[in-house]
């Protein structure tokens, strides 16, 4: 009882200590962790973006040079490790052993340990200087409105909050089953993979990687993390976040590369799995390359259906301006086609879609640059649906005007395509209109009441199942199209939506075994560990016991 108490007050008097060096860092108008400023950052002021290795942050003979998204001006230096400098992020991840840095038999304090960092992190998170300052960060390099990144910032401080305390030893929690004879017990584990990989998108720079990251860690493994450089600064700033709030300095490896220096890692190092979140043709390639160790939060071509019941048109044009344009449509949840009964062919919804479309703009972010696609290819798509017969375009369509967006990345007005469902589903149109883009791009169609089999035809044909939204009440409707259906977050009801992927649900795709979630305890289980069993067999021998004949 004695050590337990001394333990706390020491836990106690560090968390005072810790707090209290904060504040006064605050007082003078730092934040403790932070090695840039996220609005100061410009071509006379660049900032370095460092790799992390064995405990140590390095540089690079090479530095990759990152162009402002809004007016391309060199802005960020990346330490880009290449193919001669991968040497030392294998033997890091070497040094992990396949049963974890801990595990329910070995080191558990760490379960305590990470508790303790996630409460101090979810605290510093919530600081409004220090959501602001991440905040902002995201906005200068993957640009989107002040409220779309905030809320980025802010998911991620929730799940922080989750996952403080005693519930990071929760997600390890076993459970035992009575043997057959007194002294046998089976028991389930969840077990670390030990030295794992995590890949993650430009889309969303703080909540995807940080998410799995943490997820990883809880759960006992040794992560090497990449994050597409053009927004790899942030989570290089939310790792020394980390380190101020207790982490150790080895516990995590942190890379910037190219993808083919990454691949080459992977394959030399070898990790025991790898979570990817990304494009499906670089998923399907690892998929190849790492031998199926691996889990995918891949492409989504996106579905929403409106069903027979109309009803509030404002608010369901407002969800679908949303779920298709925030972010300029750059959400892996983003609304990629509407299926449309014909009873909303008589209200003024797409009028409506069109005016909310209309004023985006670029001078708040709530639209701006497309940085995967440029305008060409994404004008190119649009005039390829143009002819397929019965097409039009609904509005959108142009350039954006007005504007210093490098050509590398695309720059194009909130854009929807009618396409007549019979055209969609002809062999040689399909794998057209499904195309994902991941822009401000979407497909309208329309379906008669006698038409759902066709729109329920369209989906299974479909390969990626990530989110979906069914907007209606008519619970024998919703009965019909759920249960005919596969995606993995899908969201039913008048309030439905295909984005906006909070920390207190799964979010992830359905249909592939490979499929990975994020922001629960189920997705960090599924993710970031394997179930062992370990059976207990102590005896007694019974009574008279002789070796039997053998079997």
């Amino acid at each position: 009882m004695m050590y337990g108490f001394l333990v706390c007050r020491a836990s106690q008097k560090a968390t005072r200590n810790w707090l209290s060096s904060f504040n006064l860092s605050r007082s003078v108008h730092s934040l403790p962790f932070a090695t840039v400023d996220a609005e100061g950052i410009s071509g006379s002021q660049p900032a370095k973006v460092h790799n992390l290795v064995q405990g140590k942050w390095i540089g690079s003979s090479t530095w990759n040079t990152i162009v402002d998204p809004l007016n391309g001006e060199p802005f960020i230096k990346i330490a880009e490790v290449d193919e001669t400098g991968t040497q030392p992020f294998v033997e890091s991840l070497s040094k992990c052993p396949k049963h974890g840095l801990h595990n329910p038999f070995k080191s558990p304090e760490r379960y305590l340990l990470y508790g303790d960092i996630t409460a101090k992190a979810a605290h510093m998170l919530a600081v409004p200087k220090v959501s602001d300052f991440f905040t902002r960060l995201i906005q200068r390099v993957a640009p989107k409105s002040y409220q779309q990144a905030l809320g980025e910032v802010q998911v991620t401080q929730k799940f922080l909050e989750n996952f403080s305390g005693d519930q990071v030893r929760f997600l390890a929690r076993s459970f035992a089953v009575p043997g057959n004879h007194l002294g046998q017990q089976s028991h389930g584990f969840r077990w670390p993979y030990g030295p794992v990989a995590i890949i993650t998108p430009f889309n969303f720079p703080l909540e995807i990687p940080l998410l799995q990251l943490m997820g990883a860690l809880y759960m006992g493994n040794k992560p090497i993390l990449k994050v597409d450089s053009k927004v790899c600064i942030v989570m290089e700033q939310m790792i020394r976040l980390l380190h101020h709030c207790g982490m150790p300095l080895s516990d995590v490896d942190f890379i910037n590369s190219d993808g083919k220096t990454m691949n080459k890692l992977l394959q030399e190092a070898n990790p025991q799995m790898t979570l990817f979140t990304g494009s499906s043709k670089v998923a399907e390639k690892l998929a190849v390359d790492l031998k199926g160790r691996i889990k995918l939060e891949d492409a989504g071509f996106d579905w929403k259906i409106l069903g027979p019941d109309v009803n509030e048109v404002d608010y369901i044009a407002w969800v679908c301006d949303q779920d298709a344009y925030a972010c300029s449509g750059q959400k892996c949840s983003a609304q990629s086609i509407l299926f449309m009964h014909e009873n909303w062919s008589a209200t003024s919804l797409i009028s409506k879609m069109k005016d909310l479309a209309e004023r985006r703009k670029l001078e708040d972010l709530t639209i701006g640059p497309v940085l995967t696609l440029t305008t060409e290819a994404m004008l190119d798509h649009m005039n390829k649906l143009l002819q397929i017969p019965g097409s039009k375009l609904l509005f959108g369509g142009k350039p954006l005007e007005n504007h210093s967006i490098p050509s590398i990345y695309g720059a194009l007005k909130p854009t929807a395509i009618y396409v007549p469902l019979e055209e969609i589903l002809r062999a040689k149109n399909y794998e057209l209109v499904t195309r994902e883009i991941f822009g401000p791009f979407q497909v309208i169609t329309e379906y008669k009441k006698d038409q759902l089999p066709m729109v329920l035809d369209a989906l299974e044909r479909m390969h990626a199942h990530l989110t979906a939204a069914v907007v209606s009440n008519d619970v024998l409707f919703l009965q019909e199209v759920i249960g005919k259906t596969v995606n993995g977050t899908t969201y039913a009801g008048l309030r439905a939506r295909t984005t906006g992927a909070p920390q207190n649900h799964w979010f992830g795709p359905a249909g592939d075994p490979r499929g990975a979630g994020i922001g629960t305890p189920e997705a960090i289980k599924l993710v970031w560990s394997c179930h062992r069993e370990v059976i207990y067999d102590f005896g007694p021998l019974p009574k008279l016991w002789e070796i039997p004949p053998s079997t």
